[in-house]
């Protein structure tokens, strides 16, 4: 194991989001006793990021640029040496590529672990035959193509909810202030799962082969690895597996083998 140096969890958006990255992190690292875990620093201070899907569908809203490189500084001097932002819609390059470009230039030697291209990475690696992938997300990346645009630079076809299911079912599933995964987490409500899972039928019935569960949230509503022998993946786990990787990578636990009857890892 490395030593002076920790993972970080830039967490906040939404909160729960954060500490799920966190338990994905102790779930996928090889180890038997308290001891053997990793380093793992939290910072999940919400009320003072701006909405990320709000700033990039209107510019003249308040960034949540500022707030992401404080609290990439703060975890860097808690020793994290590379983090993870839970969050798809941060990873838009409107956001990510300043704050990259604005710890370079302060001088910080912290890695930032992107979060998109490893989930294609992931795609590619886990499940090779798969070509045509369902996303499910927020407005903003769907509209952004965050997945669509690097799953197409990997050579692989996006199946998207048309512009109503978006509006009317995948979006309400995370932002509905009663029911939505933003207002209740844990437990989800039955509205919000029922919502999902009309979502994910619809995208099986327009042929994807695997669906990107493209916002933190959505994975907290269908933890299962597959729904109707459709391969869910989740961008949280990928992403602790990466955080592992790039820290500790003697610790990481390796990923089931692929059953040939399904593709789907024993997970």
């Amino acid at each position: 194991m490395r030593t002076g140096s920790s993972i970080g969890v830039l967490g906040g958006m939404g909160p729960h989001a954060g500490f799920d990255l966190a338990v994905k992190i102790t779930n996928q690292t090889r180890a038997a006793t308290d001891h053997e875990h990793l380093p793992v620093v939290v910072l999940s201070v919400p009320h003072t990021i701006p909405d990320r899907s709000t700033f990039l569908l209107d510019r003249t809203q308040p960034s949540p640029i500022p707030a992401l490189i404080d609290l990439a500084q703060q975890l860097e001097r808690a020793g994290a040496g590379a983090i993870g932002i839970p969050c798809n819609t941060a990873h838009a390059a409107p956001i990510l590529a300043p704050l990259v470009d604005a710890l370079a230039a302060r001088g910080s030697k912290i890695r930032v672990v992107d979060m998109i291209q490893e989930t294609v990475r992931h795609i590619q690696e886990t499940y090779p035959a798969v070509q045509r992938v369902g996303v499910l997300s927020t407005t903003a990346v769907y509209r952004l193509r965050l997945y669509a645009d690097a799953l197409k630079a990997a050579g692989l076809m996006t199946v998207a909810p048309d512009e109503s299911m978006q509006e009317t079912v995948v979006n309400p599933t995370i932002f509905d202030a009663a029911w939505g995964l933003k207002a209740q987490a844990h437990p989800v409500t039955a509205a919000a799962r029922a919502h999902l899972l009309e979502a994910i039928a619809a995208l099986k019935a327009q042929g994807a082969e695997a669906i990107i569960l493209g916002c933190t949230e959505l994975p907290l509503a269908v933890p299962e690895p597959a729904v109707d022998g459709l391969p869910m993946v989740d961008p949280t786990v990928v992403l602790a597996r990466a955080l592992i990787r790039e820290t500790f990578p003697d610790k990481l636990r390796p990923l089931p083998a692929v059953r040939p009857t399904s593709s789907v890892p024993d997970v």
